[in-house]
């Protein structure tokens, strides 16, 4: 699979009274990994609505395994992966690292999305679609994303 690797600095809006990130503030940060995944696949997570005519790709489960707290200045590293797909849904794994005299696993996440586009005969609502081919193999790393990305 597809794997993406970025670094991240923990600011002190992430952090809570204890001075420890405040556990919601992850979530944010998997979301925004998840995109960065996309965009390392070639699509740019406006340009992927836009292109396979959709309206994202909600999570609709998720749970995390805290082992090592971060604060307020450490440095970290978030790696996303594909970890299965389905018609339309597929899980997605995050862990994140703290370097510094070799990498330690401080989290292990896991989120369930699905590929939603409106509904054909209700647009207000949302309807679950079959994830596209090309989405799959670039994501599984069978195929590599376009040069011009």
């Amino acid at each position: 699979m597809l794997v993406n690797r970025r670094n991240v600095r923990i600011e002190w809006g992430d952090c809570d009274p204890a001075g420890i990130v405040f556990y919601p503030r992850y979530f944010a940060m998997f979301d925004a990994s998840t995109s960065y995944l996309f965009e390392a696949a070639g699509w740019k997570k406006p340009d992927l609505l836009r292109e396979f005519e959709i309206v994202g790709y909600p999570m609709v489960d998720t749970r995390a395994k805290f082992i090592r707290s971060s604060s307020f200045g450490d440095d970290i590293v978030i790696e996303t992966k594909i970890a299965a797909f389905r018609n339309s849904s597929f899980d997605v794994e995050h862990r994140v690292f703290k370097p510094g005299g070799g990498e330690e696993l401080a989290i292990e996440a896991f989120e369930t999305r699905v590929w939603v586009g409106r509904h054909p005969d209700i647009p207000r609502r949302l309807k679950s679609r079959p994830i596209p081919e090309v989405v799959k193999r670039r994501l599984s790393g069978a195929e590599g994303a376009p040069r011009d990305v």
